[in-house]
């Protein structure tokens, strides 16, 4: 009796024994982390289509079934509550980089902001004043009010229970990677990061940055230069050479009925050159006005360059003035360095092409942002502009006003 006990209790010691080491899967410590990444992209894909462009930004629609997959996920997986994710983030586009932004790198610092993101969140996520200004339109069904509202523990709670029995002691691991991988890249690198190092397509009224042009590891967000320009598109990537896995997500649940999109990037057409630039041509430039402008910019890069290739053999007196020129002079003045303004001040009086193209930028910047003239107006002084662009005997400025008199909408 006693030797058939203790076989008893061997063998419930030995499953106990192998229940902690591999779990139910009794997975390998590589499957188990293999496991963990696919499911914080998951994770990530969640924040991206449904908190980010459907809740936040409204760019999409998504079907019941896809968007309370998306809430039950991150109530496990975060914790996070929408209504809340949505108005802190509406409140960032709202004061982007000023007083009350809830996570800027220029009002915190960006050590602040990428060690310390997620304590922003959580401090903002207390302000009601926010949730009620900027959290409308978001769930208020029984399963929000009773379940995912001030039960986020329970979810994560939920999740950690899951992963235990799934990978038995490795499954802590599991969890801890699911639970920091939304402070680190969401709250850290896209809200850090992303205002303060990559590269820029348009130059938008804020600090952002695409931090890489293939956005996979966050689902996308890497572009959030192109967000902030554009911040009501479903659709984050806008050059060929760069890629936006959430979107291509987006374009699987749109294929299988599951979500619809409202709204893109602007995509400027061209046509046949009109003799004259007329309102429809106003139009046209005005709805693609960021475009407009990044092309502009790479003809003043373009300049900077041919200067600097005039220079080669000379005693290069302006060399250094030409090279700051061609790293800045084609970014908004308050985006540029104050140590750097007086090497484009001395490039533009040495060098009257770039003095020219940036006097007549902010010229055809003035055509939208004034707010008193009318629409016959404005024309009128689009049709000036190109005129004195296409008699300046600048190559570059005649061709782009060529190019804008071939815009339609």
């Amino acid at each position: 009796m006693f030797s058939s006990d203790s076989g008893t209790l061997s063998l419930l010691w030995d499953g106990l024994v192998q229940f902690i080491s591999h779990g139910l899967t009794g997975a390998t410590w590589w499957q188990a982390i293999l496991v963990a990444l696919v499911m914080t992209h998951i994770t990530i894909a969640s924040v991206t289509i449904y908190l980010h462009r459907h809740s936040a930004h409204r760019a999409l629609d998504l079907h019941p079934i896809a968007s309370h997959f998306f809430r039950f996920w991150l109530w496990m997986t975060t914790g996070m509550v929408t209504k809340e994710w949505t108005a802190i983030h509406r409140k960032h586009h709202a004061k982007c980089e000023r007083e009350g932004d809830p996570h800027s790198p220029v009002v915190f610092g960006i050590k602040k902001v990428f060690w310390e993101g997620s304590e922003l969140y959580r401090a903002e996520a207390k302000n009601q004043e926010t949730l009620e200004r900027y959290g409308h339109n978001t769930p208020d069904d029984w399963m929000e009010r009773h379940v995912y509202t001030g039960h986020s523990r329970l979810g994560v709670s939920l999740m950690l229970i899951i992963d235990v029995a799934l990978f038995g002691a490795l499954g802590l691991t599991v969890w801890a990677i699911q639970m920091a991988w939304i402070p680190v890249t969401a709250a850290g690198i896209i809200n850090g990061i992303g205002h303060y190092w990559g590269y820029r397509n348009f130059e938008a009224a804020d600090a952002s940055t695409n931090v890489f042009p293939w956005g996979v590891i966050i689902g996308g967000e890497e572009l959030h230069n192109n967000h902030h320009t554009y911040p009501t598109s479903a659709k984050l990537s806008v050059k060929p050479y760069e890629f936006d896995i959430g979107w291509m997500y987006i374009t699987v649940l749109k294929s299988l009925g599951l979500a619809s999109v409202k709204k893109l990037p602007p995509k400027m057409a061209f046509g046949d050159v009109r003799p004259v630039a007329d309102e429809k041509t106003l139009e046209a430039i005005i709805a693609n006005r960021y475009e407009v402008m990044a092309g502009y910019a790479r003809e003043l890069h373009a300049a900077c360059q041919r200067e600097m290739k005039a220079l080669q053999g000379s005693n290069g007196v302006s060399a250094s003035a030409l090279d700051a020129a061609r790293r800045w002079l084609h970014r908004d003045d308050d985006k540029v360095p104050a140590e750097v303004k007086p090497q484009l001040a001395l490039a533009r009086a040495e060098h009257p092409v770039l003095d020219k193209m940036v006097t007549m930028r902010e010229e055809l910047r003035s055509l939208w942002t004034g707010t008193n003239a009318t629409r016959e107006q404005m024309a009128a002084r689009l049709q000036d502009w190109c005129r004195r662009a296409e008699e300046s005997g600048i190559a570059a400025l005649r061709d782009f006003s060529v190019k804008l008199r071939s815009a339609h909408a």
